[in-house]
């Protein structure tokens, strides 16, 4: 059988992204893993699959994969891509395109033809959305790991993240606290770790390390939960920049019941077919 995808990435987060509107698939974890190889595969960060919307209001189901094989809810940069794939391919001529998710509905918007705008949702706080195994809300949580006890602030943003407060990413502990915290007992869920460095008000630096991925150059959902957090904490306005290893992200967020909006831009890398079984 062969499948028809596109390699996409939106500032070094990559993906393979398969219509299977047109085209019949199932993801598997044990193929998405087997594609994700960047030596036997195709190599990506996360896979997206576009699928037919369950319910009326969207335009299509947006369903996201990582590389270990697990689905996940949320993905900023892929929603990007995903938004350009499905007006590229000719699935829609919408500028603003709501689409399902497992956590549930977002509007992606087209700013130009490499360029969008998506709405992430309102953030969630409490301990039980994220989810997070302490008896109660708090701005800044403690724990101990690698033999150090951090400090950290937790969100949802449809995914779970915990945001640490570095001096310099350039020599955050990402690839030792990355992967102590991404299944630690305290995350029931595991967690995105984001580590971030506020340069001002208006701007930070950030590294994530991602459950089921590994660091990757640059994450949608970890860059609007820093915003969150800096937001929260008094250390950033409303709207950021924010400037990961892969590029630059436009942040938005008043606060309160207000969604996060991200903007930023999309790469189409090269368009394939693979043979599978």
């Amino acid at each position: 059988m062969k499948l028809r995808f596109a390699k996409m990435h939106g500032l070094g987060n990559d993906f393979m992204v398969i219509d299977a509107i047109n085209q019949a698939f199932k993801p598997e974890p044990a193929l998405i893993r087997r594609w994700a190889d960047r030596f036997g595969g195709v190599g990506f960060d996360q896979m997206l699959v576009v699928e037919r919307p369950e319910g009326s209001a969207a335009a299509f189901r947006y369903r996201i994969f990582n590389a270990d094989g697990g689905e996940v809810a949320q993905c900023g940069n892929g929603a990007r891509c995903f938004a350009r794939f499905v007006r590229e391919q000719g699935l829609t001529d919408l500028e603003r395109i709501p689409v399902e998710t497992s956590s549930g509905s977002l509007v992606l918007e087209a700013i130009d033809a490499s360029r969008f705008r998506v709405d992430m949702g309102v953030p969630r706080f409490e301990p039980a959305e994220i989810p997070l195994a302490v008896d109660a809300r708090q701005d800044l949580y403690h724990v101990e790991c690698d033999g150090r006890e951090v400090e950290f602030f937790a969100c949802s943003i449809g995914n779970p993240h915990m945001v640490i407060a570095v001096d310099d990413v350039d020599t955050a502990p990402v690839d030792t606290l990355g992967p102590g915290f991404e299944s630690h007992p305290l995350f029931p869920e595991r967690i995105n770790v984001g580590f971030v460095e506020f340069v001002d008000r208006g701007a930070f630096r950030l590294r994530v390390y991602e459950r089921g991925v590994g660091e990757t150059r640059a994450c949608g959902s970890g860059a609007c939960a820093a915003m969150v957090a800096g937001v929260s904490l008094g250390r950033l306005d409303s709207t950021a920049a924010a400037s990961l290893r892969g590029g630059e992200l436009k942040l938005e967020w008043q606060g309160g019941a207000n969604p996060v909006m991200m903007t930023g831009d999309t790469a189409m890398v090269y368009h394939g077919e693979i043979e599978y079984e």
